[in-house]
């Protein structure tokens, strides 16, 4: 077994190294430790725009990133600590989380914390989630990954995740917001991220006595940055790749009520309709023919509506107005 300790935050990289040890390493067993600075991790079949408060997350420079495995949403930052298993996939049961969070487990109860795996995949003390998992299969390996929560910002993880459910219409998985605490309660005072995360490489290490710590190497880190430009840090991977939804929105501003239905495949805009009570010189079917084919992606649309007369279809508006109905 391979035992990797992530020296870096940046959570593109992080989620990538995982696709590339894959390739690199197509039958090694390995343990990835990892942190990353605020982020949210969305779900690979999830719709992120019905998982994120897209104003919050761009105003706090909050990193989205779309990752190999199904499940739910996730919000990431420095207190908050990530694990990933590689193993052949052949002798492992799918649905079975219990193998590798028990290594969590086992360090947890150790230190008098009576931590557990409930349901299918979460890892809860006190009937409160500290730990969501996740896996999937690709080339013949199949990785578990989970969060640790120790040391989180609890409303940033609120707020970034908060959105309003009537504005998508879709079949995506949407995530489950469960109750969730940060284990540093349960440590003694001073007790930091980082010295949990030794304690659990310790553990690791004493019961795995042939394993090696890995360090990545420059070609290591050359090839995943490359696969971040390609893949990981793309609007396609991130936004376009989500299902096909609904979008509805509404506003009420001094130009009128104005509404907006979308219909989005792959991210691109294949339908729109608007309805209100505003006051339009030309037909409003002109905008919304130039609305397909777009991006649903505020710069996009921010700098179409640049070049467009909005005051033509809604009387007297601010294009900063007109943008809140495409979030």
């Amino acid at each position: 077994m391979l035992i990797i300790d992530s020296p870096y935050h940046d959570a593109y990289f992080n989620i990538a190294s995982e696709e590339y040890l894959l390739q690199k390493y197509p039958r090694e067993d390995i343990f990835l430790l990892y942190i990353n600075a605020p982020s949210i991790i969305v779900g690979k079949f999830q719709n992120t725009m019905a998982e994120i408060n897209l104003d919050y997350v761009r105003e706090n420079d909050i990193k989205v990133v779309r990752r190999l495995s199904g499940g739910g949403s996730v919000y990431h930052d420095l207190g908050n600590l990530n694990f990933s298993f590689h193993t052949l996939s052949g002798g492992n049961d799918f649905m079975d989380f219990s193998a590798f969070t028990e290594p969590v487990l086992r360090l947890l109860n150790k230190l008098g914390i009576g931590a557990r795996l409930e349901g299918r995949n979460d890892l809860l003390v006190e009937g409160k989630k500290f730990s969501g998992n996740a896996k999937f299969v690709k080339n013949g390996k199949m990785v578990q990954h989970g969060t640790i929560l120790f040391d989180s910002r609890m409303d940033v993880l609120a707020d970034a995740l908060k959105v309003n459910p009537l504005k998508f219409v879709d079949k995506a998985v949407k995530s489950n917001r469960a109750r969730v605490v940060n284990l540093v309660s349960y440590f003694p005072e001073g007790t930091t991220i980082a010295s949990f995360k030794q304690l659990l490489l310790d553990e690791m290490l004493s019961n795995n006595p042939a394993a090696q710590m890995y360090t990545f190497t420059e070609e290591d880190k050359r090839a995943v940055e490359e696969l971040v430009i390609r893949k990981y840090s793309t609007w396609e991977w991130n936004y376009g790749f989500s299902p096909n939804y609904n979008f509805r929105q509404a506003i009420k501003i001094p130009a009128g009520f104005i509404e907006l239905h979308l219909d989005v495949h792959n991210g691109y805009i294949v339908h729109a309709k608007i309805f209100g009570d505003f006051f339009a010189s030309h037909p409003i079917e002109e905008l919304e023919e130039k609305l397909l084919g777009q991006r649903h992606d505020i710069a996009t649309l921010a700098s179409l509506l640049d070049n467009i007369d909005l005051s033509a279809y809604f009387g007297n508006v601010k294009k900063t107005e007109i943008i809140e109905l495409f979030k």
